[in-house]
């Protein structure tokens, strides 16, 4: 990429946003947020019981996100965040114009896989159903690029980087 821009990696849970976001970070030479540390402590509570959040329990969520994406302006970054939701995003995109999304893709079957092996992670497999129920995957009008899970981390991570450069292009 040419433009130090600031990536969101987005997708339902366990599509290795947290493996990808900083592979990601370091292939464009600039910092990693975890979206998972911007939660309050009762939104972790609410989906470690096994509880999907609301709206309602994003919104502080999404703008502490936002803030950190602003702050990064012009400067490049990446960091995590499901975005789900078209809403979602948008707010993104209204606190920090500019950011581009990275949507990580896969079958349902490999993601729940990959969850089920992951070790001291709160989101439980049995709200992998909600995570696909709510996604809104990127439109027309959005500025990003969806990315196939399938293979190593390495293999998504140049997907990825490939990707974002047409974008630039």
């Amino acid at each position: 990429m040419n433009t130090p821009h600031v990536v969101v990696v987005m997708g339902v849970a366990g599509t290795g946003k947290t493996t990808i976001g900083p592979l990601l970070a370091q292939r464009l030479g600039v910092p990693y947020a975890e979206g998972d540390d911007f939660h309050p402590e009762a939104n972790i509570a609410k989906m470690t019981a096994g509880t999907p959040l609301t709206d309602e329990d994003r919104w502080p969520w999404l703008d502490a996100i936002g803030a950190w994406a602003h702050g990064r302006a012009g400067l490049g970054g990446v960091v995590s965040s499901s975005a789900l939701k078209r809403s979602y995003r948008d707010r993104l995109r209204s606190a920090a114009p500019g950011v581009v999304f990275v949507h990580l893709k896969g079958d349902r079957e490999l993601i729940e896989d990959r969850m089920s092996h992951r070790q001291g992670h709160f989101m439980p497999t049995a709200l992998l159903d909600s995570q696909f129920a709510t996604l809104q995957p990127l439109q027309a009008d959005e500025t990003g690029v969806a990315v196939d899970v399938s293979g190593s981390p390495e293999e998504i991570t140049d997907r990825a980087v490939t990707a974002l450069s047409g974008l630039d292009g």
